[in-house]
């Protein structure tokens, strides 16, 4: 374990790791989403699936902490708890589907889904009804889906609130629960699996000091009458890093 580690350190690869750990803490502190969609592009070009979904899992559980109590308070715990359940449904389905992708499968999946929400998001796509309890529900089980299988659970969960026509502060307080909480799951599963590994989870406590330090500074930058200041700057570094995450560069 002692040798893996101080490998990453030795070549170089854990710069790869800090940097992107930093960059995804400054947006999802003011945002409440992209870390993943920032992390597992840049991580992704230096380590396989599974360390890359466990490190950023781990390093998830441990950053938004300062910001959560916060998020509770503004969110709306029903609908995140639907969320949550149908993600917990379909996260076991997703996992599986990780053990059996190729390193460039998963760089091509991972960067190619987050530059289609983008998309999405910059087109200014909006749902206009009511957000009725089916539809939460299938878009948490699409979001644990897809968060089993290349670590991004949060794009169908944003794309639907990013949509609507909730206040800011809400949105972000959804979202940054519901991801928070499927984390949680996402550690049950991986250890269910054997495949929380000592060294991969050491990793992820050594990253999560620096995501949880551009948390906190992300989330003192929140202000709701700044919001789309705040999406601009996020959706600059969410199309930079899931470009790099490509498998041609």
């Amino acid at each position: 374990m002692i040798d893996e580690i101080f490998s990453i350190f030795l070549d170089g690869r854990v710069f790869y790791l800090l940097i992107a750990a930093s960059l995804a803490g400054v947006v999802r502190g003011f945002s409440g989403f992209g870390s993943s969609m920032i992390f597992i592009p840049i991580a992704g070009q230096v380590l396989r699936p599974v360390e890359v979904i466990i490190i950023l899992t781990i390093m998830d559980l441990i950053g938004p902490l300062p910001n959560i109590p916060r998020a509770i308070r503004d969110s709306r715990l029903r609908e995140v708890f639907l969320l949550v359940f149908g993600g917990a449904l379909t996260l076991p389905v997703g996992v599986f589907l990780l053990t059996l992708m190729s390193v460039n499968g998963f760089k091509l999946i991972a960067s190619t889904f987050t530059l289609i929400l983008l998309c999405l998001l910059v087109l200014g796509v909006r749902y206009r009804k009511h957000l009725n309890r089916y539809l939460i529900f299938f878009t948490g089980a699409l979001g644990g889906l897809f968060g089993g299988a290349v670590g991004i659970p949060g794009p169908p969960v944003i794309m639907l609130y990013m949509a609507s026509e909730l206040p800011p502060r809400v949105i972000r307080a959804n979202n940054m629960v519901y991801l928070f909480l499927i984390d949680i799951l996402l550690v049950f599963i991986f250890m269910i699996n054997g495949m929380l590994i000592l060294n991969l989870v050491v990793l992820g406590l050594l990253v999560s000091i620096p995501y949880l330090i551009a948390n906190t500074f992300g989330g003192l930058l929140f202000r709701p009458n700044l919001e789309k200041f705040y999406r601009t700057i996020a959706y600059v570094i969410i199309f930079f890093s899931a470009l790099l995450g490509l498998p041609f560069f």
